[in-house]
């Protein structure tokens, strides 16, 4: 990965969002009582019900913060209050902005884990985003023998084992990010197709199973999240360039 792929800068003061561009945001979810305050004030009526739900409260500042910053950045790009805007869910539970016939409107993806979140932007197409804290209990050939496939799992296995626990997550995520775009989440089965995993190759969709047309489709970018984390984006063509951005608050 190239420095330029780890570098989430402060955005630009006139900052535009061109067709042919992916941005992705980076936010940590702890903030002062002020800013969780501030964007709490935008959310929905049953964003903030879903917040009360929460029993640890960390959790559910995590949740205010990811969706307050969610509602900023939207209404940055299309120029209204973050309170105005309204979202669908598809019935896999994927969200979209409700828009009016002819109304602008953008294409997002958000994932978060263990206190970072990243906001996946763009114009057009279909992206998926997805940021994993590594954990090494939960990273092993046990679990990639139940959800990655029988090529990926080989590869897994041939690898040295100081390899093992990073190549796993990384397969995790190129493989979430890549259900997320297509909007089908979980009920896509993550043994159907392969995706690259080995550290430091390029994130590439190698093989989707029954669907050969969806190579073609879509790619693949590894993001650099930050120390103890694995990140992947997915989007539709390969027509795009991407910028990282750091939220500011």
């Amino acid at each position: 990965m190239s420095d330029p792929d780890r570098q989430w800068l402060a955005p630009p003061a006139q900052l535009r969002l061109a067709d042919d561009e992916i941005h992705v945001w980076r936010t940590p979810l702890d903030q002062s009582a002020q800013t969780v305050q501030r964007l709490q004030r935008s959310l929905a009526e049953d964003e903030a019900s879903r917040a009360a739900r929460f029993y640890f409260e960390h959790d559910r500042v995590h949740y205010i913060v990811a969706r307050g910053v969610l509602r900023a950045l939207l209404s940055h790009y299309l120029g209204t209050r973050p309170e105005q805007l309204r979202f669908t869910y598809s019935s896999y539970g994927k969200p979209a902005l409700s828009t009016a016939p002819g109304e602008p409107t953008l294409n997002f993806n958000v994932s978060h884990s263990q206190g970072l979140a990243l906001i996946a932007v763009t114009r057009g197409r279909e992206i998926g985003v997805d940021v994993e804290g590594i954990r090494p209990e939960f990273a092993g050939l046990d679990i990639a023998e139940r959800f990655f496939s029988v090529e990926e799992n080989a590869v897994l296995r041939n690898l040295p084992a100081e390899l093992q626990h990073e190549a796993f997550f990384t397969c995790w995520t190129r493989k979430e990010a890549y259900i997320k775009a297509r909007g089908e989440g979980l009920s896509h089965p993550l043994d159907k197709f392969d995706v690259s995993l080995v550290p430091g190759e390029p994130a590439r969709l190698l093989k989707t199973r029954g669907e050969p047309h969806e190579l073609a489709r879509w790619s693949l970018r590894e993001l650099y999240a930050g120390p103890g984390y694995v990140a992947a984006l997915a989007a539709e063509g390969t027509d795009w360039r991407l910028s990282c951005w750091q939220w500011q608050g």
